[in-house]
């Protein structure tokens, strides 16, 4: 080996000693049951996590990167059943997210775009549309109770 190649040949190995290796982390209520895991890479939060209620039901899961939430997340109540689901990009809402009843009955789907309602909000009850909201910066714009009248305002979008 060179004497150039030796340096290099140190030179990365050190690069890959100092690197920190990613660990799986868990963290505990005060009563004892498991309150987070999931994996960090020295102090950030990073690849698949779950957090849980103090009574030990999942409250929610999804993905880090660099200790903000991306990708898909899911979000349950103390009882277990699933609340809301959606998109994360750099920590921030965004897309489509669905909420959800007791039931597990569709409530809501609401399009958001940095943490804030942006699009459209399309709310049911017993599994049937019943409204069409529209927001901009979280504010309501816009609301329709009939197919015919969000139809004639907004004659280029479509659900289906």
């Amino acid at each position: 080996m060179t004497s150039k190649g030796f340096i290099i040949f140190i030179f990365v190995s050190q690069l890959l000693f100092m690197a920190e290796p990613n660990r799986y982390h868990k963290e505990y209520h005060d009563n004892g049951i498991i309150k987070a895991e999931g994996w960090v890479m020295g102090e950030q939060k990073i690849k698949y996590w779950k957090f849980y209620h103090s009574n030990g039901e999942l409250m929610s899961q999804g993905h880090y990167t660099n200790n903000l939430k991306t990708d898909y997340w899911y979000f349950f109540n103390p009882q277990g059943k699933l609340v809301r689901e959606g998109h994360y990009e750099q920590g921030k809402a965004q897309n489509w997210w669905i909420f959800y009843d007791i039931a597990r009955q569709e409530t809501r789907k609401t399009q958001y775009v940095n943490n804030e309602q942006e699009g459209f909000c399309l709310v049911y009850k017993n599994n049937k549309l019943i409204k069409v909201e529209k927001y901009e910066a979280n504010q309501l714009k816009g609301e329709w109770t009939s197919v015919r009248a969000f139809r004639r305002d907004n004659p280029d979008i479509s659900f289906y």
